[in-house]
């Protein structure tokens, strides 16, 4: 989760959060997190967007009129298509939470934010895949890079990766100016950043477990022999 967002208010007799309850109330279903996600990309309407996430147009309408409300998204264009009118849409700046605002955030709806994001990506990447786009490029970048540190180095790799993000943010902001001086198509690149704590306990049992039905492959094979 990535950049700009405004400070909720806080109310009487109830305890602030820090962040925006309306972002918050956003966030809180998985299909307006698809939506967001898509329109903090480029702007799409919600025909579009009912093909592009396999749901129905009514239901994807819907959310798309509560991410309105909660000033989430707002109408960049209209457009004549059949008889009707299509109206696009694109994130605002609400839309955007940096990784404080994301610590702020109630637990309750974290895991489901996550879920819908990791989803996303790797659907992403396994069409990438499939169409034959993510290895076009003899200059990709994929790396995994597990390890183990100490509470400095931790700090330290998450400030690069939001230091990292933010450089990549303005790349992309500088290349958007040239793109619409020159008209050009441009190339639709993915950058995606994980860093998080892995279970390495669960590692160790695999393992354990593993070497466990090895010795026990070993001693039937003796036994047999």
């Amino acid at each position: 989760m990535a950049a700009k967002n405004k400070t909720g208010s806080k109310k009487k007799g109830k305890k602030s959060t820090g962040v925006d309850q309306k972002l918050v109330k956003a966030l809180a279903h998985p299909l307006r997190v698809e939506i967001l996600t898509i329109l903090n990309e480029r702007m799409a309407s919600p025909n579009e967007l009912s093909k592009e996430l396999d749901e129905g147009l009514s239901q994807v309408s819907y959310h798309v009129k509560v991410l309105k409300d909660f000033e989430c998204i707002e109408m960049v264009k209209t457009e004549p298509r059949r008889g009707a009118v299509e109206h696009y849409y694109r994130a605002t700046a609400r839309a955007f939470i940096s990784d404080a605002d994301w610590r702020k955030m109630p637990d309750s709806i974290k895991p489901g934010v996550t879920s819908s994001f990791i989803k996303m990506l790797i659907e992403d990447v396994i069409s990438a895949v499939q169409g034959g786009n993510f290895d076009k490029r003899e200059d990709r970048h994929v790396s995994w890079t597990p390890g183990v540190v100490d509470e400095q180095a931790w700090a330290e790799i998450t400030e690069l990766l939001e230091e990292t993000l933010k450089k990549i943010i303005a790349i992309q902001s500088k290349a958007a100016t040239r793109l619409a001086k020159s008209r050009e198509k441009g190339i639709p690149m993915t950058v995606a950043m994980l860093g998080y704590e892995g279970l390495e306990s669960n590692t160790k049992a695999k393992k354990a477990k593993g070497k466990a039905k090895s010795k026990a492959k070993s001693r039937k094979a003796s036994k047999k022999a």
